[in-house]
């Protein structure tokens, strides 16, 4: 078998395929499938629309939908080039999960075109999984979906990444015999993802959390901030702090980056509370290398790699979130996955972090283990 990631795809042709389910060896089946039996069940939904849940795939088939303006650490490289991407998210939510998702990787990087798209889909689909849409449209995007559409739409970028930060803390803070709720935490990153973890974390309980982005820290006596920044704004930074990163470093318990390479320096890990949780998720080079930041002193360190222990990855999320929105058939609204609904992504934490006995270097269980999905499900189901 190829290493070679290039090989590897061209072998293939792709990562994914189509298979049916029920059988097609005769004229019999053919008039079953196609015609003219299938006319009987377009009149059943018809008449009844919620039978199409029982009698199509929609119910355990999601949309996989991307613009390819924020992809992985590669950024704006359109919808072709991610595509390969969006194949391989599929791989993951059959492998995981069961579920059939469909890449969508669209040439428009409007956001009214991107809502529009979504909607004229959803009827073929039981969720919608939004990928690598940049901010600040992904959180236009994702609102008017959510209170617009009659199936669950979840933005990975953002709920998925604020899920799996929330697990991690949760069994490091264990390790570390802290209370998650008081701890101070710096998140380095004021996009898609540095926003969502800082709304789930505050509504976790946590009183301390200062946001950073290129040009500081993020707080209401700033004039150059977006909307979003400028609602997270007033929920953070509670010590009024202003400057940069050092600033907001000094004392500090934790630090999550969702940010870019080599901007944490060990001189900073050193002026942060002793035994320092660090989680650099930069991808593919982290804000910190893990030997230099237990180097200077970090406790236990993760980052977005899976040849480091400690991965954080949202792979670990969102094949079990779907797998439970799906199954729970509470649509449209209970199980919408927004900034509202934070009871479902705090379950989902909670069952992400209870799946392992944690240890220092074991902080999440690996992302093909397959308690996770069921773990996630029962959260969500029960």
């Amino acid at each position: 078998m190829s290493t070679d990631p290039i090989s590897y795809h061209r072998d293939h042709r792709g990562k994914i395929e189509t298979k049916a389910k029920a059988p097609l060896k005769n004229a019999d089946d053919l008039a079953l499938a196609y015609t003219p039996g299938v006319a009987k069940v377009c009149e059943r939904i018809a008449e009844e629309p919620r039978e199409i849940q029982a009698l199509t795939n929609r119910s355990n088939t999601v949309a996989i939908v991307s613009d390819g303006s924020a992809v992985l650490g590669l950024g704006n490289i359109g919808p072709e080039a991610a595509l390969p991407v969006m194949e391989g998210k599929a791989m993951i939510f059959k492998a995981q999960a069961d579920i059939d998702a469909v890449p969508l990787c669209i040439n428009t990087q409007n956001t009214e075109e991107i809502i529009q798209f979504c909607k004229h889909i959803a009827p073929s689909f039981g969720g919608i999984n939004l990928e690598d849409i940049a901010a600040p449209k992904c959180f236009d995007i994702l609102k008017h979906l959510e209170t617009e559409l009659p199936i669950p739409v979840f933005h990975d970028d953002q709920d998925g990444t604020a899920i799996v930060t929330l697990a991690a803390l949760l069994n490091a803070a264990r390790l570390r015999e802290s209370k998650v709720s008081e701890l101070r935490i710096v998140v380095n990153g004021a996009g898609a993802a540095g926003i969502a973890i800082t709304r789930l974390l505050r509504a976790y309980g946590v009183k301390d959390i200062v946001l950073v982005d290129s040009k500081g820290i993020v707080s209401s006596n700033r004039t150059d901030l977006n909307p979003y920044k400028k609602r997270i704004a007033k929920d953070s930074n509670p010590r009024a702090l202003s400057g940069d990163i050092t600033v907001a470093l000094k004392g500090a318990d934790v630090f999550i980056g969702v940010s870019k390479c080599c901007i944490l320096s060990e001189h900073m890990v050193r002026t942060m509370a002793d035994h320092p949780i660090i989680f650099a998720m930069a991808n593919p080079k982290p804000e910190i290398m893990p030997e230099n930041a237990h180097a200077a002193g970090a406790y236990i360190v993760g980052t977005g790699r899976s040849d480091f222990p400690n991965q954080i990855n949202n792979a670990l999320v969102f094949p079990g979130i779907f797998r439970g929105l799906l199954d729970a058939h509470t649509f449209p609204r209970k199980c919408v996955i927004s900034e509202h609904m934070v009871e479902v992504k705090i379950a989902a934490a909670k069952a992400i972090a209870g799946v392992i006995e944690p240890s220092v270097d074991y902080i999440l269980p690996d992302v093909m283990d397959p308690a996770v999905v069921p773990a996630i499900r029962g959260a969500i189901c029960a």
